[in-house]
């Protein structure tokens, strides 16, 4: 999106962005998900399933006029033909902002900064207010250490603003919220958590490793292999990786690859020594996911026999092994496999259990709050 905004800006064409802001009941996409509307038509991004493109276009048209930032409304919670002949196929409301990207073209620099370094943070967009000075669509980058950049208008809102981004960054939560400042007025925003997207580290660059590459990249994840045989590692085998690291002792691999709190990492050379030399490496770090391809047996043995060398996954190594890697969907040759580890991958992200919807109880999504202050 970020690319998107800075291609179209260079060709001097005008945009709106949509973006959904609020949602209650069932929605097809929750809130942070953005549709950039370009003056040509051209549409990138979703919000919908497609139903709502010609809605959002004829209000994007209005705000490319000239005619400002505006909230609208998609109710569909009403059970009547009118609403199901949207086609949503689900019964929920959707709140969406439309704006002119230009206050987003602000921190562009700040947002495309913080996801190259793989960092987190909060942005905070006015959406409406009472309060002087506040304009829709100013924006507040919020760092995790409450430094922030660009500013909503009004101190005291940029205040509430960043200390409710803060709780976002703990909750990993995006949301509407109302903010009240005493005596002022208040302020309705939007309080997203950025966060840049899970490496997935694959230790090995077998044929089996093509699927699980492709699949990754698809997800927009950064992938990056590591082997000892240089002549496997390229682009023209993996054309969708995002870097190759040379790796003829294993044990260096989390120096060479690096690794942080949203790297999962996949051993899966087919080699017995190297493989447990990768797991050794991988324990003790910040790594969500430590998948282990092949037979449950083959992890059975290389546990105690890392054992042998003193070495122990901890408390919080345990819960991170996965062997056999994959959800048990009856995966079966490498691109089902692949599949398998991906969706397992997003499950251990989520904090899900995965399994079947069906037997959840409550709503697939957790319900946003919608007002805080002072």
């Amino acid at each position: 999106m970020l690319s998107a905004i800075e291609t179209l800006r260079a060709r001097g064409e005008k945009m709106a962005l949509a973006t959904v802001v609020a949602s209650r009941g069932s929605t097809y996409r929750r809130p942070g998900a953005r549709l950039l509307v370009a003056e040509s038509g051209d549409l990138i991004g979703n919000i919908s399933g497609g139903c709502l493109d010609n809605d959002i276009k004829r209000e994007a048209k209005e705000v490319m006029a000239g005619k400002g930032a505006r909230l609208v409304d998609f109710d569909l919670t009403a059970d009547d033909e009118a609403v199901w002949g949207w086609g949503l196929g689900c019964n929920g409301a959707l709140e969406v902002f439309v704006e002119p990207p230009d206050h987003a073209a602000e921190v562009i620099g700040s947002l495309r900064l913080a996801l190259e370094e793989r960092r987190t943070i909060g942005l905070v967009t006015a959406l409406s207010s009472s309060l002087e000075g506040v304009e829709p669509g100013a924006r507040l980058v919020v760092h995790p250490d409450g430094r922030t950049e660009g500013g909503l208008g009004n101190p005291d809102l940029d205040g509430l603003s960043a200390d409710a981004a803060l709780d976002a960054l703990q909750t990993r939560k995006a949301g509407r919220r109302t903010l009240l400042v005493e005596g002022r007025g208040e302020a309705s925003v939007f309080i997203e958590p950025l966060e840049p997207p899970i490496r997935l580290l694959i230790c090995g660059a077998g044929e089996d490793v093509i699927p699980l590459v492709h699949l990754s990249a698809a997800l927009g994840w950064e992938t990056v292999l590591a082997d000892d045989r240089e002549q496997l590692l390229n682009h023209e085998r993996f054309p969708e990786a995002t870097g190759f690291v040379v790796l003829p002792n294993a044990s260096d691999l989390v120096k060479e690859a690096g690794v942080d709190r949203l790297t999962a990492s996949i051993v899966m050379s087919h080699n017995y020594v190297r493989d447990q030399d990768y797991l050794k490496a991988l324990l003790g770090t910040e790594v969500i996911y430590i998948g282990m391809l092949g037979p449950k047996a083959r992890l059975r043995r290389l546990l105690p026999d890392l054992a042998k060398e003193g070495i122990y996954p901890s408390e919080v190594d345990e819960p991170k092994i996965f062997g056999p890697a994959g959800l048990d969907v009856g995966a079966e040759g490498p691109d089902e496999i692949a599949w398998a580890v991906i969706a397992e991958i997003m499950a251990v992200r989520s904090g899900r259990n995965a399994g079947f919807l069906k037997h959840r109880e409550g709503p697939t999504h957790p319900r946003e709050k919608t007002s805080a202050g002072v």
